[in-house]
């Protein structure tokens, strides 16, 4: 490289710097990709024979299977999950994650509640359970596993009608009018935090010492810091929020499920701004499981769409991911709803083959 080269590439990488990194930034320079980027498409929901078999006629090389027990119940025993395993894979299709049982949108038919709501001693029975989900995903030859840590779930205004009529979720916080506190009151970020890091630090070193990844979900969507919903501040809606996470309890298998979609609600200009996101998570190798999903507007105003109808650029995203050397799904999620399509397996089936041309023309490139 001659020197006016160089001189033109380090400007180039200071410039990106200043866009990625605040002063807050504990590192303040990305790391180089560990490995080369190994892209493939992926699925979640059900883990259904029928199902498996149409994946494998569209190209979907692998998958998280649909929820299992909420309880460490047959289905997360060693056996259970190999069963698993091993049916998934008579489809030639690999079993990447399962999903953990911690999940709050329903207080009443909640997933292990007792953790987000920070009850002891319950949540310590329920953190023990995940624990030994994560060692039997380890002894069944299973590498990670997806969770949520919120206690809204998918907060949504009325759907909007989007190309043909399909039915798209949306989120207008001026029109949500929230009513009252939920069953768990008032809930501070200082509060928030303090039940995500004891479940850090009970959770990450068994997974680590199993070599399980566990990919957590961002809050989806962001609310106004100070405001929140409900009573209830999303300390996980917000890049910045994210950031703190992965700090908490440094490891290589402690990181996101990295929903594209959700992270374009925290940004103001989506289009603009979520590629250097996905290069400050992606470059950390936090970045754990892809859900490659679309929308048009941004923080506190937005509508979800097809991938190929938003306005992030989704040939520059799964560039993005290739730049920073990201080894693993890119998988649907949210797809809009077309009539007649009761399981929405059409619209997936759209998703899955634009996915996969994607992966097609950056792997060649």
């Amino acid at each position: 490289m001659d020197r006016r080269c160089l001189i033109g590439a380090v400007a180039a990488g200071s410039v990106v710097a200043e866009q990625l990194f605040s002063p807050g930034d504990a590192d303040a320079q990305p790391k180089a990709p560990a490995r080369k980027a190994n892209l493939r498409v992926g699925h979640q929901h059900t883990h259904a024979p029928d199902s498996l078999k149409l994946f494998a006629a569209l190209g979907v090389n692998s998958i998280c299977s649909g929820k299992l027990g909420n309880t460490l119940d047959q289905s997360w025993t060693v056996e259970g999950l190999s069963r698993l395993r091993e049916q998934v894979e008579s489809f030639g299709i690999k079993l990447e994650m399962v999903p953990l049982p911690l999940s709050s949108s329903n207080f009443r038919n909640a997933e292990n509640p007792n953790v987000m709501l920070g009850k002891s001693p319950e949540r310590d029975r329920e953190i023990d359970g995940i624990c030994r989900m994560i060692e039997n995903c380890a002894k069944a030859g299973i590498p990670a596993a997806k969770y949520n840590m919120t206690l809204l779930g998918v907060v949504s205004t009325e759907p909007v009608a989007g190309r043909g009529g399909a039915r798209q979720r949306s989120f207008v916080y001026e029109k949500s009018r929230p009513e009252g506190l939920t069953e768990a009151g008032r809930v501070t970020e200082e509060m928030k935090w303090e039940r995500i890091t004891y479940f850090l630090e009970r959770v990450v070193p068994v997974a680590e010492a199993n070599k399980v990844r566990i990919a957590c979900h961002p809050h989806d969507p962001g609310m106004p810091k100070g405001k929140g919903y409900r009573g209830i501040e999303r300390v996980l809606g917000s890049v910045d929020g994210l950031k703190r996470f992965i700090r908490i309890k440094e490891s290589p298998y402690h990181g996101l499920n990295f929903c594209q979609g959700t992270v374009s609600e925290m940004l103001e200009k989506p289009g603009v701004e979520i590629y250097d996101v996905i290069r400050y998570f992606g470059s950390r190798g936090k970045i754990f499981n892809v859900h490659f999903r679309n929308i048009k507007g941004g923080f506190l105003n937005f509508t979800e769409t097809f991938p190929d109808n938003g306005d992030v650029d989704m040939l520059k995203a799964l560039r993005t991911y290739k730049e920073v050397g990201y080894d693993g799904m890119i998988m649907p999620d949210h797809v809009p709803v077309v009539e007649g399509d009761t399981d929405r397996m059409k619209a997936f089936s759209f998703c899955f083959g634009y996915i996969r041309a994607l992966i097609q023309a950056v792997t060649t490139e």
